[in-house]
């Protein structure tokens, strides 16, 4: 039977959702995210930028933005990760392509996972494990409209029931079960909209655009 697998990180790891072909779904989570892709499935969708380039703007995240606003973030270039400080990154993008265009602290502290998940696809891998971005997928259940925040009770509400309607009727139960664990709220609900994206997705934006490793900047929804 397949499955379906959605993953995103969170503080301590990642946190991967599953559903498969019955409707049987569950979560899993580990600090890395080799064993979590090992898990059985058809297809696989990653809230992380997959695909990037030394500098700029992914049309992709560009594109994206002009959607569903300013969660998608613009500033993910490759080699981040090589910066001993974000000061110094900042530093080096602000003198080759101007003030204004440095690291937000949120794209920072997530170089590791950026590494982490560029150490780990390639392009052959691309036809199996994609990129999607949570909002991006949400809008387009909602029938193409913006939710409430993802912070507020009523924005946290919509998603819930999003997902309940593509068969993951256990989301409210393993929020609570989730205690302990470091995994926050919005990090669980992601990866399951991921995993509805692997599931159901057809469309993108991007994906004309190749980064240095032959990686598609592309992002599924």
């Amino acid at each position: 039977m397949r499955a379906y697998l959605g993953l995103d990180g969170f503080r301590f790891g990642w946190v991967a959702a599953w559903i498969d072909e019955r409707g049987g779904h569950g979560f899993d989570y580990s600090p890395g995210l080799t064993r979590l892709l090992a898990l059985p499935h058809a297809r696989a969708m990653i809230d992380m930028p997959i695909g990037l380039d030394l500098s700029g703007y992914r049309t992709c995240d560009l594109r994206a933005r002009e959607l569903v606003g300013p969660s998608v973030f613009l500033d993910a270039r490759r080699d981040l990760w090589t910066f001993p400080d974000m000061a110094t990154a900042n530093r080096h993008y602000w003198e080759r392509e101007g003030k204004g265009r440095g690291v937000s602290a949120q794209l920072w502290n997530i170089r590791d996972k950026l590494k982490e998940v560029d150490d780990v696809i390639t392009p052959s891998l691309q036809a199996s494990i994609g990129e999607a971005h949570p909002e991006l997928v949400f809008w387009n259940l909602a029938g193409r409209v913006r939710l409430d925040p993802k912070a507020s009770s009523r924005g946290r509400e919509q998603r819930v029931a999003l997902l309940r309607d593509r068969g993951f009727t256990k989301v409210e139960r393993w929020l609570a079960l989730r205690h302990g664990t470091g995994i926050g709220r919005d990090d669980l609900i992601d990866a399951c909209a991921c995993a509805v994206a692997a599931r159901d997705s057809t469309r993108r934006v991007g994906g004309d655009e190749l980064d240095p490793r032959g990686l598609r900047m592309e992002i599924n929804y």
